[in-house]
């Protein structure tokens, strides 16, 4: 197995890949409208970003990238209590440290604001791109977040077709991005979401507990739901390979 350290910076190099394509796609994206990819766009930044970094990280440290995945693992028997604390360390600071630099980014442009808009926070009520309430986007961040949980463990199972996870894992972040950007611009990620929202504060941080809640309880149901269909499976990593 390799050491800790070395598959925590694994994990932080990872999350930071994660939050700087998909929230760069989308603040860069609104930034200049003439150019603009869409929810399409950033829906697929999101899904190529986990699928580039699991076939780069995955064999070191799995590539969660998230917390919710790295407790929902955990649920699944996938992955030891002892790492869960220090994984999520690392993930929130790879969030933190993409969200900076977006800005840093993005601040170069005239007329840009630190304005959740401008980070591409995730919200309820006013922050949400659609202007859903808070129910809908605590429902819709459990029920995608399960699906997404369903998706890493199915293909990561020993049973499953070796070598393909990482695509059926980054076509379903696609999937479930292309399915609620509009409900809350997209979490299923707490470290995603908790980077943004430091640096944005006010309502942002307000709202930010949801996004712990809901896709950590989403994960941890699929993870429950995934050992009743198919049994504990021995410990491997996002592509697959026992770490």
């Amino acid at each position: 197995m390799v050491p800790l350290p070395k598959r925590l910076f694994a994990e932080l190099l990872g999350t930071f890949w994660l939050v700087l394509g998909g929230c760069g796609s989308a603040v860069f994206a609104a930034a200049f409208p003439s150019l603009g990819i869409g929810f399409a766009g950033v829906a697929l930044a999101f899904g190529l970003t986990v699928l580039t970094m699991a076939y780069s990280i995955g064999h070191i440290s799995g590539c969660h990238l998230n917390p919710a995945v790295t407790i929902g693992l955990w649920a699944g028997k996938r992955f030891p209590a002892s790492d869960i604390i220090p994984y999520i360390i690392a993930q929130l600071i790879g969030a933190t440290l993409a969200a900076a630099l977006i800005w840093c980014i993005a601040s170069g442009k005239p007329g840009y604001e630190l304005a959740p808009n401008g980070l591409a926070v995730d919200g309820y009520g006013p922050l949400s791109p659609g202007g859903y309430a808070l129910h809908a986007a605590f429902v819709c961040e459990v029920v995608m977040t399960f699906g997404f949980l369903i998706v890493i463990l199915g293909s990561t199972d020993t049973r499953a077709p070796s070598g393909f996870a990482p695509i059926a894992i980054g076509l379903s972040l696609t999937l479930i991005h292309l399915i609620s950007i509009p409900v809350t611009n997209t979490s299923v990620n707490p470290a995603r979401s908790t980077g943004p929202a430091l640096l944005v504060g006010g309502e942002a941080l307000h709202q930010l507990w949801l996004f712990w809640v809901a896709p950590i309880l989403g994960a941890i149901i699929a993870g429950v739901v995934y050992r009743f269909m198919a049994g504990d499976q021995p410990v491997p990593d996002i592509t697959g390979e026992p770490i």
